[in-house]
């Protein structure tokens, strides 16, 4: 049975939802933050790993980095190649699974951003990820990843939302699963007589939780961070954000 995550229409339809204008703006941002808490240096090799459209990707190559955009979404990766010949950027781009992509001791810096760890039901599969980020990285390579911790959506948890877009209706209503480990959202979209909708599942990881995981990888050392910016991951964090370096 076909996973969410593998579905191309979900992807397609739910773009808008996903990658709004302020979150193409933020990117720029972000790039910022991150350089800054990871303190790169200049001409680092990136791993851009579930880049999907590029955010991330295209602002780090327009400051001069190195960067290596993988995803499985074909239709993000023309855009991104369409977007990156436009500004005459210099993108490696591939098309393929985050599960199987490896490419040993070859980054020093891998992003995996936007809650696109954890979509996997078995844990060894998740575990894979890792091993393979970890395979991938150089001596002292930094890891960051950056999703939804349980801790901060305990704190903000609403059962439904809807917004609109264009004249396009986006409802989500969500139920936590076997004891805060899972989380299940029904995603619906309403364009006039048009509905389609999709169930998105994805593991929960708490701050403990994933920096013990990243341990057991074999990284040196895990910290936690409540955002890009590098907020504490306390009671005010926006999101849980790991520095993990090989």
């Amino acid at each position: 049975m076909e996973k969410w995550h593998e579905n191309d229409n979900f992807w397609i339809d739910f773009a808008p939802k996903l990658f709004t204008e302020d979150q193409w703006a933020n990117a720029v941002k972000d790039v910022t933050n991150i350089i800054s808490l990871l303190n790169m240096h200049k001409g680092a090799r990136i791993l851009d790993l579930c880049c999907g459209p590029g955010r991330h990707s295209l602002e780090f190559s327009r400051r001069g980095y190195k960067v290596t955009a993988v995803d499985r979404m074909s239709k993000y990766l023309v855009a991104l190649r369409e977007k990156a010949n436009k500004e005459n950027l210099t993108l490696e781009i591939i098309q393929e699974d985050m599960r199987s992509f490896l490419n040993p001791a070859s980054f020093d810096v891998v992003l995996n951003l936007f809650t696109s760890f954890g979509y996997f039901e078995a844990e060894e599969e998740n575990i894979k990820v890792l091993e393979n980020i970890y395979a991938s990285l150089r001596e002292n390579g930094q890891l960051i990843i950056e999703l939804m911790g349980k801790e901060v959506l305990a704190r903000i948890f609403r059962e439904r939302d809807w917004h609109e877009k264009d004249g396009v209706i986006y409802l989500e209503e969500r139920k936590l699963n076997d004891n805060w480990s899972w989380i299940s959202s029904r995603w619906i979209r309403i364009d006039g007589t048009d509905r389609r909708e999709y169930t998105i599942t994805h593991r929960l990881y708490s701050g403990v939780e994933l920096s013990n995981l990243l341990k057991s990888i074999g990284f040196s050392d895990t910290k936690l961070h409540g955002s890009l910016s590098g907020i504490p991951y306390d009671n005010n964090a926006e999101r849980l954000v790991a520095v993990a370096t090989k």
